[in-house]
């Protein structure tokens, strides 16, 4: 199989961390590539019509993509427990907090990056800042218990997007508000696989 993945996008670390947790790194070849949406990379556009990291290319049938796609495919290829039935819709939901996390910051950062700069429009910069912070402290004060569980596909899909903001959002300082969120997290990032897997 082949990754096709950015090493600084949090939907592609989500992914690559959960190969590691799924003893899958063997099985996957991680390609690199350079895109952006005014400007795709012809091997995503391939694999992905939308053009969206990361894409899954497999050789028993057609690439798969988007990355809660990608993660439970790889959970059930390494008959791994991160998507356990008992607690599925908690952790289903939590992923999605978290994947809306690291949504809010790619819209922030291409704002900047993409988008001329007589035109960046900073308020919404701003509005896309409020829904991340607004999630993560919801994360902060409804869902420790979640996290304090066995390890999930929850838990990594959070672990990655408080990465992210700490990767293009350190100044915005969200861990002021949770601090028991920000305790967790530096634990959390402290597992192989997150610590080989962190954006540079």
């Amino acid at each position: 199989m082949k990754l096709i993945y950015s090493p600084a996008s949090p939907f592609a670390r989500k992914v690559a961390v959960t190969i590691a947790e799924c003893g899958l790194g063997a099985q996957v070849e991680f390609v690199s590539v350079a895109t952006t949406p005014v400007k795709t990379d012809p091997q995503l556009k391939a694999a992905n019509p939308l053009g969206k990291l990361p894409a899954l290319v497999r050789e028993d049938g057609p690439a798969i993509y988007d990355s809660r796609v990608i993660c439970r495919y790889l959970n059930d290829l390494g008959g791994g427990t991160l998507y356990p039935q008992g607690r599925i819709w908690d952790v289903l939901t939590l992923e999605a907090t978290a994947d809306g996390i690291m949504e809010a910051g790619i819209l922030m950062v291409y704002e900047r990056r993409v988008r001329p700069e007589d035109k960046v429009f900073d308020d919404w910069i701003e509005a896309q800042w409020g829904k991340a912070m607004s999630a993560i402290q919801a994360v902060n004060d409804r869902w420790m218990a979640q996290l304090a569980g066995p390890v999930d596909a929850a838990q990594i899909a959070v672990g990655c997007a408080l990465g992210y903001m700490d990767f293009r959002m350190g100044d915005r300082g969200w861990r002021t508000s949770c601090p028991e969120l920000a305790a967790w997290y530096e634990d959390f990032a402290k597992r192989p696989s997150m610590a080989g897997s962190a954006p540079a």
